[in-house]
């Protein structure tokens, strides 16, 4: 990998409260949401190549428990989280987090909720290559009627912008990625306040010089069950098989791709395809789990079934249960507590 001459900074997005993935995020907040193991935010920031010295994360919901997991969890690179009092948009939380980029000249914005293949690294030369003052991170999707569309010419740079279109109105298949490497002038065309980035401030910006760096692979929004458990079976593959020693008794039917965590029991179940058993969970006998992740601790009954679902970690499943795109959780709602 070339290196980058600079070192950047990079702001995290982790804006809004998680809504879609309640209850779940009534316990820990969306960027703190385990993706194999790993924090969803650790996905994002572990992908950052070494030249980026530093991560800023504006935090507007629980952001005493990202602390308590950075004290818990050290992370090998700097982290700086800063109060954002209510949510800013993609571009007033960037503003707020001003004073900590001035000098910097280049830096990226990065959406916190999403999983990608982007090269990080190509994608900030790219930028500097181009000498515009934005790059825009592009991905090839089908349906774009969900997402922001954008309109390179030959030489990647962004004519105009589309967002939400419908399929047959859309101009283009390629849509924002949510990954920005912009130049320190962009700040000057925010004020202070909700800003919308992609809405406010890029149709201001475009004539000064704008391009798009599409990459292929993979991208998941991960801010909704069906796409978070998308994001497991990506990164777990189709062939995946890791099953702790004396983790399956005998007459468990067990198929991949399929993880099972250090002191999980599955007792005459049938675990997978695409299942992810985190530690200590018990599955009971004559059960099915299929297209569905179970965090620590999780207990299923007897001819129980869980299909394309997330179960919280301490959830109990009783005996008999059907459980079929649903997340699963004891968490509730703080306001009413």
């Amino acid at each position: 990998m070339k290196v980058i001459r600079d070192a950047v900074k990079a702001v995290l997005l982790v804006g809004g409260l998680g809504t879609r993935l309640r209850p779940l995020t009534y316990r820990i907040p969306k960027p703190l949401v385990p993706v194999l193991g790993k924090p969803l935010m650790m996905h994002v920031i572990d992908s950052l190549p070494p030249e980026v010295d530093e991560t800023i994360i504006p935090v507007s919901y629980m952001k005493e428990t990202m602390q308590e997991y950075l004290a818990k969890n050290p992370p090998r690179r700097k982290i700086t989280l800063v109060d954002e009092p209510r949510p800013l948009g993609t571009g007033g939380a960037v503003k707020n987090v001003e004073d900590l980029l001035e000098g910097q000249g280049t830096f990226l914005v990065i959406n916190g909720d999403s999983l990608s293949s982007l090269d990080v690294a190509k994608f900030v030369r790219f930028h500097k290559e181009k000498a515009g003052v934005a790059t825009i991170s592009l991905w090839t999707a089908e349906d774009v009627t969900p997402f922001g569309v954008v309109d390179i010419d030959e030489d990647s740079r962004i004519k105009r912008f589309q967002e939400k279109p419908k399929q047959e109105d859309a101009f283009s298949n390629l849509i924002n990625a949510g990954a920005y490497a912009l130049e320190e002038e962009v700040l000057g065309y925010m004020d202070k306040g909700f800003v919308s980035m992609e809405r406010d401030i890029f149709p201001k910006i475009l004539d000064d010089g704008m391009y798009g760096f599409s990459f292929e692979g993979y991208w998941i929004d991960c801010g909704k069950r069906e796409s978070l458990l998308d994001a497991y079976w990506t990164l777990m593959g189709n062939e995946a098989e890791s099953i702790s020693k004396n983790c399956v008794s005998e007459g468990a039917v067990v198929k991949k791709p399929l993880i099972v965590g250090e002191g999980a029991v599955i007792t005459g179940a049938s675990v997978g395809p695409h299942a992810y058993i985190s530690e200590r969970v018990v599955i009971g006998l004559r059960s099915k789990v299929e297209r569905s992740v179970l965090f620590e601790d999780a207990r299923v009954g007897a001819r129980c079934t869980i299909f394309d679902s997330i179960i919280d970690s301490g959830v109990t499943i009783p005996d008999g249960t059907e459980v079929r795109s649903e997340i699963v959780s004891n968490a509730r709602d703080p306001k009413l507590k």
